[in-house]
């Protein structure tokens, strides 16, 4: 029971254990629930006060995700029995071990700030496991480790190779990428591509040289690829299943009349805000892929397909949690409905992008393959390696797989599968 002050009241809690409360409710969320971290992250932080603090509670929840099996590891080391993956104390020591370990906080102020998290429940045992790892000099190590079943997958899929170098791209969050209204719009940073930037130890996004000038957008440099594929504009083209919209704000640059189609009101939403921070133009649709139509063909459609987006847990360790074979085999039902609805709106002669940022062959190399098998009006068009990013290249039937490990000493990119198929012409 916790210690009241002589006037009844208990006592102020310390400074920051609000932020570490927020914490909880994310990783509880995306854990138990199996909700993506930033679709939970509004909710979880609604009783914070301010973006640092927000931002500070998304740091402690990513970065636990990050490490999770190797504190998991740390703390099943100094308990006589095992918690369950689900105890409040599995949590609470998750987080402060976290912060000394991984985030430089001191020992005092995470064990502090934890503690009432645990209130009415085991607090004696989460001071003194802490304690006695603390004691012991706990650390994590240098590469951490994926979760079983993740890196089964990845192993099986494409090697230990991937494996590996997942581990190591995951220890700390990537650099940022830009893509460009322009080749002279990049603030600073190597080009890896055309209309490319990439800056290490950004600042703040808003802060960056251009960002209100509407020169640039954020980017990763493979989820660039799709658009790249389609060149400079020649006609109209579907930007499919369009939102957040880089794709689309890539294609409107490159001289596309573009019409981008996505479900989802609240992410047209920030489309339509780049559009107009970056005086771009496209016709916006908000309706479902399943249900449209459109009024005549395109000349080209470009599908991002929604997927598992394993391919994004560089950014989004929360993928590797909430992503299982169900998940996957639904992601792939849905592509393929997509996918094959899509193939009748590209004009005999056009070109259709399939892409997805999966790490899953259901939803790249497996779907391209039934698709081709059942329309035979369509065939691969080979990329080509000047169309590609420095270190990217095309693989034997044309498509692009880009894997962790690519461009690792460049500081990686996202894990995506992209193909360029043609329509016969009539």
């Amino acid at each position: 029971m916790m210690t009241k002050t002589p006037g009844g009241q208990r006592p102020p809690e310390p400074l920051g254990t609000a932020t570490r409360r927020a914490a909880l409710r994310l990783l509880d969320a995306v854990l138990r629930r199996g909700d993506p971290l930033e679709a939970a992250l509004a909710n979880a932080t609604r009783a914070l006060h301010g973006g640092p603090d927000r931002g500070l509670a998304h740091a402690i929840a990513a970065e636990t995700l990050r490490r999770l099996p190797d504190l998991d590891v740390l703390i099943d080391s100094a308990t006589k029995q095992r918690l369950p993956d689900d105890a409040k104390a599995r949590f609470a020591l998750r987080i402060a071990l976290v912060q000394v370990l991984a985030l430089g906080t001191p020992p005092h102020a995470a064990i502090a700030t934890v503690l009432p998290l645990v209130d009415g429940g085991p607090k004696r045992l989460v001071h003194g496991v802490f304690g006695t790892l603390m004691r012991q000099g706990a650390a994590l190590a240098e590469i951490p480790t994926l979760p079983a079943d993740t890196a089964a997958r990845w192993r099986a899929a494409w090697g230990e190779d991937a494996v590996v170098a997942a581990a190591r791209a995951i220890a700390a969050p990537p650099p940022l990428d830009l893509s460009l209204v322009a080749d002279d719009a990049a603030p600073g940073g190597e080009s890896l591509a055309p209309r490319h930037t990439r800056i290490e130890d950004a600042a703040p996004v808003p802060d960056l040289p251009g960002f209100a000038e509407g020169r640039w957008w954020v980017q990763d440099l493979a989820a660039s690829i799709p658009a790249r594929l389609l060149g400079e504009g020649q006609g109209r083209v579907l930007d499919l299943c369009a939102a957040p919209g880089g794709k689309t704000l890539q294609l409107a640059a490159a001289g596309w009349d573009v019409t981008a189609l996505d479900i989802s009101e609240s992410r047209l939403a920030r489309l339509r805000d780049n559009l107009a921070r970056t005086s771009l133009a496209a016709t916006i649709v908000r309706a479902d892929a399943l249900d449209w139509s459109p009024k005549a063909p395109f000349d080209a459609v470009l599908i991002d397909a929604p997927c598992s987006a394993t391919g994004i847990f560089r950014r989004h360790p929360d993928v590797l949690y909430r992503v299982r074979p169900s998940v996957i085999a639904e992601m792939a039902d849905l592509q393929r409905r997509i996918l094959a609805r899509a193939a009748d709106w590209v004009r005999p002669g056009g070109t259709l992008i399939y892409a997805t940022c999966s790490l899953e062959p259901e939803e790249g190399e497996a779907q391209l393959a039934a698709f081709l098998a059942e329309r035979t009006d369509y065939h691969v068009t080979p990329a080509t390696a000047r169309e590609l990013p420095v270190g990217i290249a095309p693989r034997d039937d044309g498509t692009v797989r880009t894997l962790p490990g690519t461009l690792a000493e460049k500081g990686g990119c996202d894990g995506f599968f992209i193909a360029r198929l043609t329509r016969a012409s009539a």
